[in-house]
């Protein structure tokens, strides 16, 4: 038989159980048809989604693409830009934003909420170091909070979290309620130890002293994080697979949601 020939798929399979040694010789070609046919496709699908991101900047120039990609269903998008979502197809003759659910599988998924998800856990990781670090036993276990000083709800937050132990919590200060939580933020954050000078002024034990002039803050890179994430108000906390869990949470309803954790 010569390898150039057309092979019929059931003579195919029974010289492949048949005769061994010619299982290489035999599946070369098409094997090279296959890996062909994957690159073709990878190749059309870069060329689609590098052709969608050209389009788009010149239809919202003023707009921070981050990524483009082709979601699980033939002909339709996903769009990431400034930390928002949205869908479309090749052509970008439509535009659609909410949440894209896959019905396909036993139980419904929400992609949107996962990539949302993934979106704000690489974005909290990246900014750590623009959070009040505090670390509880041995630390496993992570959450990231954005707080105001002046906040109340802020405060009953940290006594829930006083509770907790094997925890580490990452504090974003956002200062959005009144005139002087601002002032407040950067004494916390020029203090010499800004762990315990949160933990004072927020358990009302200290009164602190402004901040030197010199002393520069993240105040401005926290608060455009949290228009990222479209928050609002405060307290807000996410988990590290980037799922916000609400605002102000009891201890046990924060343990559970750790727990739950994958």
């Amino acid at each position: 038989m010569r390898w150039h020939k057309a092979v019929a798929a059931p003579q195919l399979l029974i010289n492949f159980l048949l005769f061994p040694s010619r299982k290489i010789r035999m599946f070369k070609p098409v094997s090279a048809i296959v890996a062909a046919v994957l690159l073709l496709t990878s190749s059309l699908a870069i060329a689609n989604e590098a052709a969608l991101r050209k389009a788009f900047q010149k239809k919202f120039p003023d707009m921070t693409i981050e990524s483009v990609a082709r979601t699980p269903f033939a002909g339709l998008y996903e769009v990431v830009f400034d930390g928002q979502i949205i869908y479309t197809d090749e052509k970008m003759s439509f535009l659609m934003s909410g949440n894209l659910f896959d019905l396909r599988g036993t139980s419904e998924r929400n992609l949107t909420r996962e990539r949302r998800d993934q979106i704000a856990a690489r974005e909290l990781k990246k900014f750590q170091a623009n959070a009040i670090k505090r670390v509880k036993g041995d630390g496993r276990r992570v959450v990231y909070t954005f707080e105001d000083p002046n906040c109340g709800y802020c405060r009953k937050l940290q006594e829930e979290l006083g509770r907790m132990t094997n925890i580490t919590i990452y504090t974003f200060l956002l200062p959005i309620l009144s005139p002087d939580s601002t002032e407040k933020s950067k004494s916390v954050w020029c203090a010499p130890d800004r762990a315990k000078a949160w933990d004072a002024l927020m358990s009302g034990r200290a009164t602190l002293p402004a901040a030197p002039q010199s002393c520069s803050t993240p105040l401005e890179e926290n608060q455009s994080l949290a228009q990222r994430f479209n928050v609002r108000g405060t307290p807000a906390v996410y988990l590290a697979n980037g799922r916000q869990v609400g605002g102000y949470l009891p201890q046990a309803e924060l343990e559970k949601a750790l727990g739950e954790l994958r």
